[in-house]
């Protein structure tokens, strides 16, 4: 078997294969269809200070190659995680990392530093895709100055692996990239969803309770890869690399874009078993081109 290794800062993962926020629940709902120990890391559901209810139904839609939704962060809030969640996870032979969210930069180092309290949550990855309420709405990745504030305040409070995920709905992801990188990022994960919407048109209205959703599944892929591999040239810290990966070569892609690790998203809602079956198609690849080490893919694309 090939060396699959990879490292995201000081964070070492068997694998470069890890499951995107929202798809996976906490992971303990995939136990019965997959080995979750094979896995590099599993990231938790969006989690915040407080519960969440998310927003009304209807909240998800299917679009051509892909899905729309509008959940709106539902949790029980990170106290809730503490005391419920992590006690069953905590023993699982993987990492879980945990997403945290917020509506203000209080409510992020708040969450963050009650999750650094837990042995074995080794890292975060930063939502800062939120509406910031304090700034009438805004969401905090979409600008420079925002995404800088709240991930200065994070790191000042949160002492291990801290992976910030960005938004593509801006002009130039590389910009916020490097900026989240100087305030002390050791990862960066892109991208979150693109924003868009969806119509009944027999009934004239939209199909989402909130008119409009995130998108994601197989048709973000093009847009994905090239945000990788531009802020792979941009910045010196590690990328996770994520959007419409929905079996191995596009896993590889991304890992040729320039990412050292990957998350799997939508395609775990069409197939529950698609992250090992990733697994298993990195080393048959490897293998099969007499590639040793994994490593040797990353930021590979021949030009």
């Amino acid at each position: 078997m090939a060396d699959l290794n990879v490292n995201i800062g000081a964070l070492s993962l068997k694998n470069p294969v890890m499951t995107a926020s929202g798809t996976f629940g906490y992971g303990e709902e995939f136990a019965d269809f997959i080995d979750l120990s094979r896995l590099g890391g599993i990231i938790v559901k969006g989690t915040t200070l407080h519960h969440q209810e998310g927003n009304p139904y209807p909240r998800m839609a299917e679009t051509p190659s892909g899905m729309l939704n509008a959940v709106g962060l539902q949790n029980k809030g990170v106290d809730y995680f503490i005391e419920h969640i992590y006690p069953r996870i905590k023993e699982i032979d993987t990492h879980f990392l945990v997403n945290v969210s917020g509506a203000s930069v209080e409510d992020y180092v708040a969450t963050a530093e009650k999750i650094a309290a837990l042995d074995r949550i080794p890292a975060i990855e930063l939502n800062i895709s939120c509406p910031n309420v304090k700034e009438g709405g805004m969401a905090f990745g979409t600008s420079c100055q925002s995404a800088a504030a709240v991930v200065r305040a994070v790191r000042a409070a949160y002492p291990k692996t801290l992976i910030v995920k960005l938004s593509p709905n801006v002009t130039d992801i590389t910009e916020i990239a490097r900026a989240v990188e100087a305030e002390g990022a050791d990862a960066v994960s892109l991208i979150n969803t693109l924003l868009g919407m969806a119509i009944d048109a027999q009934r004239r209205r939209p199909v989402l309770s909130t008119v409009t959703g995130g998108l994601s599944g197989a048709c973000v892929k093009p847009i994905a890869l090239r945000m990788v591999w531009q802020t792979y040239h941009a910045v010196k810290i590690p990328i996770v690399g994520l959007g419409g990966i929905m079996n191995a070569t596009d896993a590889i892609e991304f890992l040729l874009a320039g990412a050292s690790a990957i998350e799997v998203g939508t395609a775990n809602f069409i197939d529950p078993q698609i992250s090992e079956k990733i697994v298993d198609g990195i080393n048959e690849y490897l293998e099969e081109n007499h590639i040793a080490s994994v490593k040797e893919l990353i930021g590979g694309l021949i030009l």
